[in-house]
Parts: structure tokens; sequence; C-alpha cells
């Protein structure tokens, strides 16, 4: 029996499992490099990958984990930038940065997101796709808390042994906009003329215009 535990085994061992995974997340995030790195097999929409219904909804918890360790760092990234020194590496000037106490500084808040790479690279392993990820995926996310993926089905299924096929994809990119309907005008439409229209009701008489009554 299986009792308390968690996952899919996808017909595979555990180490089987892990490796699958990873691949499937390196290859999500590896859909958004840029155009001159693809060499072949270039995906049709970056952001998106096209797996079965279990491989997508068993993958998508390590995207979304991975993409919280990165969005978590962004702070002590963009804190690291505004200490870091603009000359060449090597130069006169970068070594002299390197022996003032803003190095430390740059040292002490630099030292979080190089943790958090090395957590998403024992989670992917994948060096590029961890680059992609700190570099694009992560800054788009910055404001939103959780649910940075969804899951599509597809009508068709996977040819061979139909397979229930689905698309694991980021969000904010194709997102569904909602708009309120709104009511069409025609020309043919004229107001009522006067004539059909109801006569008004007589107003009362106030009180300064009522006789009194003897």
């Amino acid at each position: 029996m299986r009792h308390r535990r968690r996952g899919r085994k996808l017909g595979r061992n555990p180490n089987h499992q892990r490796a699958l995974l990873r691949n499937l997340a390196s290859a999500l995030f590896l859909t958004e490099r840029e155009v001159q790195d693809w060499e072949d097999n270039k995906p049709k929409t970056p952001g998106r990958i096209v797996t079965t219904l279990h491989k997508a909804k068993e993958v998508r918890p390590l995207v979304e984990k991975c993409i919280t360790i990165a969005r978590d760092a962004l702070p002590h990234q963009e804190a690291a930038d505004r200490l870091t020194s603009g000359a060449e590496r090597h130069s006169e000037a970068w070594r002299a940065w390197r022996e003032s106490p803003q190095w430390r500084e740059w040292n002490r808040a630099v030292a979080p997101v190089i943790t958090a790479r090395r957590r998403v690279l024992r989670l992917l392993g994948n060096k590029q796709a961890m680059q992609i990820l700190f570099s694009d995926v992560a800054p788009r996310f910055a404001e939103r808390n959780g649910g940075y993926t969804r899951v599509l089905h597809l009508a068709q299924p996977r040819l061979g042994d139909a397979g229930a096929r689905a698309i694991l994809e980021l969000v904010g990119q194709r997102d569904r906009v909602k708009k309120k309907a709104v009511r069409p005008v025609f020309d043919t439409d004229e107001p009522a003329p006067a004539a059909a229209q109801a006569p008004e009701a007589p107003a009362a008489p106030s009180a300064a215009e009522t006789p009194d009554e003897e």
C-alpha cells in the first residue's frame, strides 16, 4: 500500500522520476532563451511545453518552487547591484574596489543570491536554465505571490498510446482578459416620438396656489 506517499510514480524508479521532472522544468525555462541561442528544435511558443497531463501536474510544484526561490532573491540582487563596481574586471579601479569596505558590503548583500542560485541548480541540474530563471523569469513575477504556471488540457490525445496531453506554461503573457459586454448601438435606434410618449400627470397644486375655503 502507498499510504501517505505523495506524488506519481509515472512508471519509473525514483531516480528516473527525479531526472524526468528536472528535465521538464529545465525545458520550460529554456524556452525563454534568445532567438540566436537556438540551433534547432526551436519552440513554437516561449514559456510553454507540451507533455502528458500527469507529468504536467507532477512537475508544476517543482517549477513553482524554483520561481519562488528566485523571486525571493530579487531584493538581495538589487541591493548588491547598487554596491557593485562598474569597472572592468582585473583593472586598477576594480582592484581598488576589491580592497575597499564597499566590496565587503557587496559580499554580504550578494550571499543570499548565491545561496538561492545553488539551491535552484540542485533542483534543476541545468546551469543555463538557472541563469534564465534568475535573469528573465523571476523579475517578471516580482509582484505576484504564487500561481506562476497553468495547466491547459488538450483535446487531442497522444499518438501511440492515446495518453492525455496538456500544456504547461508560464502565466502573464497569454492571459485571458475578461471584458464587460457592451450593448450594441444600431443606426435604426431612434427615440420615440413625442406623441407616442405617455402624457405626464398634472402636478399637484402647491399650498400657495390653493384658495382658502371659507
